[in-house]
């Protein structure tokens, strides 16, 4: 019973496949996935939305949507509705295709990423030898994306933000490509369900993921930094930092080109949880031997709703960086940390299972973390401020 409810969407596929010539259900399959990734995620967004709000009302001490339908629940319905009739205004000197076809842009490549995310055992629309490779590839298109927006709106705020926006995703998904890395040299295998079978396996209840590891638990943390910055949440969220550049490069948007714009920073951030998911917290694997009689695709998005909830908490929580803060914790700091943490795997890698790799391994990284904190962050003498009145 417990395999037939953990296979029950792989079962419900091939059931409706066998309704086709065999020629077709191949084709049949594969758009049975689609249909399921643009329905769950998006669904998952709107639920998201209402959470991430009453969630920041209840840290601000305040109530949230609580007009449209019970609890407020409906109030994505209604901010999509809105969103479908409001007018859409384009700049009359905006660059009318590429401003048309940013948010296409956007949101289209984070759902292609998601063909090669296993949500649960056997549930990946596309199992390739490369995955993670497609994925970063997909992924990548988004700075394409936010330029586009940027420059194409002829406004000189969208431009400020398009460049602040471009210069962070790329500083930051270096660092995301080298945490991967470690991961692609312990596994062996560039695609996610190896890596993910890589790590299903137990000592006793506990788990082999490779987040309760030396190097992992580092990679893990700096991946975590570095998908924040990559979808622009607090406190990354720059590109989009109102008191200074009004919206960023989606300034000159509105209608459902701005929500399709709201829809993909979502999906990016649900897309990025789940490959954080699947290199360091075992994808769809259970947290103890155990619970395997749950569904392998629940315990996927019990994790991926966990790093939901850290994003919103981190929103409620922490101040917006400034400019020259965030691009010196990227190159000061976060990458090399990441090239270090590859050259820990490679120890942990070589010296072979013992009580040896943990130490080693661990004071190296130790070390590393209090040097460059004291050495790129140490606090510089600013001297006393001068106010001057006009008279």
């Amino acid at each position: 019973m417990a395999a037939t409810i953990d296979q029950i969407f792989v079962i419900f596929t091939h059931w409706v496949a066998a309704f086709f010539p065999d020629a077709w259900r191949p084709v049949v399959g594969d758009v049975l996935g689609v249909i399921g990734i643009i329905s769950v995620f998006p669904a998952l967004f709107a639920l998201t939305t209402v959470l991430e709000r009453k969630g920041l009302g209840r840290m601000q001490n305040r109530l949230g949507p609580n007009r449209v339908g019970p609890f407020g629940i409906l109030q994505p319905v209604a901010d999509g509705i809105k969103a479908l009739v409001k007018e859409d205004v384009v700049p009359f000197n905006a660059n009318g295709l590429m401003h048309f076809l940013a948010p296409l842009v956007l949101v289209v490549t984070v759902f292609m990423g998601f063909a090669v995310l296993p949500v649960g055992r056997h549930m990946e629309l596309v199992n390739m030898d490369a995955g993670l490779l497609f994925f970063f590839a997909m992924g990548a298109a988004t700075e394409l994306s936010v330029f586009m927006a940027g420059w194409s709106s002829r406004n000189k705020y969208s431009l400020l933000g398009a460049m602040r926006g471009v210069a962070q995703m790329i500083s930051y998904e270096v660092p995301m490509l080298l945490t991967a890395a470690a991961v692609v040299m312990i596994a062996g295998s560039l695609s996610l369900p190896d890596i993910v079978a890589a790590q299903n396996s137990y000592s006793g209840i506990f788990p082999h993921w490779y987040v309760f590891t030396p190097w992992g638990f580092a990679a893990f943390i700096l991946f975590g930094v570095a998908a924040t910055a990559e979808t622009n949440r607090t406190p990354f969220d720059l590109p989009e930092g109102e008191s200074e550049i009004i919206g960023g490069y989606h300034t000159e948007y509105s209608g459902f080109k701005f929500a399709l714009f709201f829809l993909g920073e979502y999906l990016a951030m649900f897309s990025l949880s789940g490959l954080a998911t699947t290199l360091f917290l075992g994808g769809w694997s259970a947290p103890l031997s155990f619970l395997n009689i749950v569904p392998s695709w629940f315990w996927f998005f019990a994790k991926v709703m966990i790093f939901i909830c850290v994003f919103i908490w981190m929103r409620g929580t922490l101040p917006r960086l400034r400019q020259d803060q965030l691009m010196n914790f990227a190159w000061k700091f976060v990458l090399p940390m990441t090239l270090l943490d590859l050259i820990v795997t490679g120890i942990w890698r070589f010296l072979g299972p013992g009580w040896e790799q943990w130490v080693v391994c661990s004071m190296i990284l130790i070390a590393a973390y209090v040097i460059l904190g004291r050495a790129g962050f140490a606090l510089k003498h600013v001297g006393p401020r001068k106010y001057r009145y006009a008279e």
